[in-house]
């Protein structure tokens, strides 16, 4: 009985750590583009996740040269309202996985993947690259996102 407790008490601890060291990935990124929006932008008061929330949920139309075609999309449109819960790509129907670093331990662990994510999401949404001050806010404001929505 005391071996199964202190086999699951070793478990639930690397299962924090592990966590929290995925959370660290992602606050180090988050400075990292606070750090370049505040070269680029000496104005920039730093990381702000009701920003980042904004920028999340911000409706862009996107025009398809027909009006009947053209739609509306955010990023909440595939990874839902709450970014702590599973996604779903609104074209494919494919499944993705929780957004917020804090649930999905594979989110933000490497900066070359982010950085390709963004540079296809942002183009595919707004049309153009995301500024580092919306990408460390972006951050900021899935760092705040930890408890997936109750299920109905």
């Amino acid at each position: 009985m005391k071996y199964t407790n202190l086999v699951l008490a070793a478990l639930l601890g690397f299962t924090a750590l592990s966590a929290k060291a995925d959370v660290a990935s992602a606050e180090k990124m988050e400075k990292l583009y606070t750090t370049i929006a505040k070269s680029v932008t000496p104005t920039y008061a730093g990381p702000n996740a009701e920003a980042g929330k904004e920028f999340y949920n911000r409706k862009i139309t996107q025009f398809k040269g027909n009006t009947k075609d053209n739609k509306e999309v955010a990023c909440a449109s595939c990874h839902t309202a709450n970014p702590a819960d599973k996604g779903k790509h609104i074209v494919t129907g494919k499944s993705i996985k929780p957004l917020s670093p804090v649930v999905n331990d594979k989110r933000f662990s490497d900066l070359d993947k982010v950085e390709d994510k963004f540079t296809k999401h942002c183009n595919e949404i707004i049309g153009a690259d995301c500024k580092p001050e919306e990408k460390a806010d972006f951050i900021a404001y899935l760092l705040t996102e930890s408890t997936p929505s109750a299920k109905k």
